[in-house]
């Protein structure tokens, strides 16, 4: 199994921050992953 970058409660963090009106752009260079992980 692929072993993960972020926990479960990083993941929702920012997912939380995007549904909140954080721009995608912003929140992927703020946390330091590509805008692809983002989407995945």
């Amino acid at each position: 199994m692929k072993r993960t970058r972020f926990t479960d409660e990083q993941i929702i963090g920012i997912l939380c921050e995007h549904e909140a009106g954080a721009k995608r752009a912003d929140l992927c260079r703020k946390h330091g992953m590509s805008e692809g992980t983002f989407y995945n």
